[in-house]
C-alpha cells in the first residue's frame, strides 16, 4: 500500500531513524547524503533505501513511483562536518 504521511521523531535524531522507520512500517526511505552506518541499519531493518537525492522531494517521489527512480549504490553523507576525525563511513551519523 502506498501513502503519504508527515509524522514527528519525537526528538529522535538521524542516529534513531531506522527503528522509527521500521515502526512507522515504511519500506522504502528517499533521502539526500546518508552515513555508512545508517545505510547499513536500512539494510538490516529491511528498507530499502534510496540515497543521493538532491531537488524537489515531490518529483523524487513521483520518479520512485513512476519506477524512474535510480538506487545510488554509494549515496554519501556530505551534508555536514562530523569533526573531531569522524567520517560517515565508520559510523552511524548521530552516535558517540
Amino acid at each position: 500500500m502506498l501513502g503519504e504521511q508527515v509524522v514527528g521523531t519525537n526528538g529522535a535524531g538521524h542516529g534513531a531513524l531506522a527503528g522509527f522507520l521500521k515502526n512507522a512500517q515504511a519500506d522504502v526511505l528517499i533521502c539526500g547524503g546518508i552515513g555508512g552506518g545508517a545505510q547499513m541499519a536500512m539494510q538490516e531493518a529491511g528498507i530499502t533505501l534510496y540515497g543521493g537525492n538532491m531537488g524537489s522531494a515531490d518529483e523524487t517521489v513521483q520518479a520512485f513511483l513512476a519506477k524512474t527512480l535510480v538506487q545510488n549504490e554509494n549515496p554519501t553523507c556530505d551534508h555536514h562536518d562530523h569533526g573531531e576525525g569522524h567520517s560517515c563511513g565508520n559510523h552511524s551519523c548521530g552516535e558517540s
